[in-house]
């Protein structure tokens, strides 16, 4: 089955460079008329293959990535369906079907190589809905912007000057920490600490989706925005109901900027967790006591966890764009919902083929560096798991990760992505590794 798969999103990417009719995507083609769209259905199918080789170590745990190497494969399709309510609002509903793991059950490093990998996964195709959502844009006056059609987006226009209320299920990282450059898995970079911020500990079941709402301002040249939204019953945990009882709070703050006649944009978020969670130092204290290796789950304890994130991306020409991202969390607690990184700093570059006549390809390559707190270095050396990272001892050193890809556009609505990763000191391990990761990306829009 998984061959056969292979075999349809080949020859469906493949098909505009031997003459088959290419497939259409709206975005690039439709334009924005008078009337508004009423409704419109979107989708997209995207196939990641992803292997490393193997690699030293001496020693592995629970949570380590396999020193022999394998190769792993995901496959989703989803389907972006929308209405228009009443004026200004939409409703939108995303039935998604996944297949497949990540490398090693998508465990093994802080900055773990595959976006399109999530915590939980099958070998057998699964439906899910990853987002379900309302949201209503209240104009408040200022130039008319043409909304182009696409996923999760009907066709019209609205003012530049507006208020925008999402509430529903989506994923945070859909309004926040967003980037032109490195957001995107399905697109740009696959590595989780480059799309997003690596210490932004963001709401999110084992999907990364979670219930709540947020309300945007947008004025001219900036953006403010807040969220409320549901944390997991249990860190990384399956959210089966809605409550709020532990929660996320998210504020950001977006300036828009034109440099060298070029556009850029600078956004510093904060947000404070409030949830049971443990304390690193309290784990290991306790173990201290007992004699057993050190253990979050037995600490756990209402409590809160801060944090920020600063995002930038600069457009440098027509067909380069940098971005960069640092970002900082209390490091005396457990990662709740996203990945064991205290602090992350990250840099990259983005060219367009403008200059090889091939101008909707893409080259990206960047940079990386993620790093642990004191207490969160000893729980780790002792023994202690954590949600993605845990190799039963540890060897400290910083994460350090290269990642650079080539997107090929087969069609404008299709491309194929080769990607490499270079993983310096996996889950912070300076035993084990480097690890070298390879992957192919077949993405098709329709």
């Amino acid at each position: 089955m998984a061959q056969l798969r292979k075999n349809f999103l080949t020859g469906l990417l493949l098909a505009p460079l031997i003459g088959a009719t290419p497939l259409v995507h709206a975005q690039e083609i439709a334009t924005v008329n008078d009337a508004p769209e009423k409704w419109a259905l979107h989708g997209q199918v995207t196939n990641v293959t992803q292997g490393h080789r193997s690699f030293t170590a001496p020693y592995s745990g629970q949570n380590s990535l396999t020193a022999h190497g394998r190769t792993e494969e995901t496959t989703d399709l989803t389907l972006y369906a929308g209405i228009a309510l009443w004026r200004g609002a939409e409703l939108w509903l995303n039935p998604e079907i996944d297949q497949g793991f990540g490398l090693n059950n998508t465990v093994g490093a802080a900055g773990f190589p595959s976006g399109e990998a999530y915590k939980v996964g099958a070998n057998a195709p699964y439906l899910r809905l990853p987002r379900a959502f309302i949201r209503h844009v209240i104009e408040l006056g200022g130039d008319q912007e043409p909304q182009v059609p696409g996923a999760n987006q009907l066709a019209g226009a609205r003012s530049s000057d507006n208020v925008t209320l999402t509430i529903g299920k989506f994923s945070v990282v859909d309004i926040f920490d967003t980037n032109s450059y490195a957001h995107d898995p399905r697109s740009d970079f696959l590595n989780w600490s480059l799309l997003d911020a690596g210490a932004f500990d963001y709401a999110a079941d084992s999907w990364g989706f979670t219930y709540g709402a947020a309300i945007e301002w947008n004025q001219d040249r900036w953006t403010l925005r807040g969220g409320y939204f549901q944390l997991s019953d249990t860190p990384n945990g399956k959210i089966t109901r809605v409550h709020f009882a532990q929660n996320s709070l998210v504020c950001e703050l977006e300036k828009r900027h034109q440099w060298l006649s070029q556009p850029g944009k600078v956004k510093l978020l904060a947000f404070i967790n409030r949830g049971k969670m443990a304390n690193y130092t309290e784990a290991v204290q306790l173990a201290s006591v007992t004699g057993e290796t050190p253990d979050v789950a037995l600490v756990r304890r209402t409590s809160t966890r801060s944090g920020i994130a600063l995002n930038a991306e600069q457009a440098m020409s027509s067909d380069l764009g940098i971005f960069a991202r640092f970002s900082r969390n209390d490091g005396s607690k457990e990662a709740y919902e996203f990945t064991e990184i205290n602090q992350s700093i990250a840099a990259g570059v983005s060219l367009k083929g403008l200059r090889w006549h091939r101008p909707d390809d893409v080259i990206g390559i960047a940079a990386v560096v993620n790093r642990l707190s004191d207490s969160a270095q000893t729980y780790f050396a002792k023994g202690g798991i954590g949600i993605l990272i845990g190799d039963g001892k540890l060897n400290y050193r910083p994460e350090k990760i290269v990642e650079a890809y080539y997107a090929l556009k087969t069609s404008p609505g299709t491309a194929i992505t080769l990607g490499y990763q270079r993983i310096a000191n996996p889950a912070y391990n300076a035993d084990r590794g480097p690890v070298s990761a390879a992957s192919l990306r077949l993405h098709a829009e329709f």
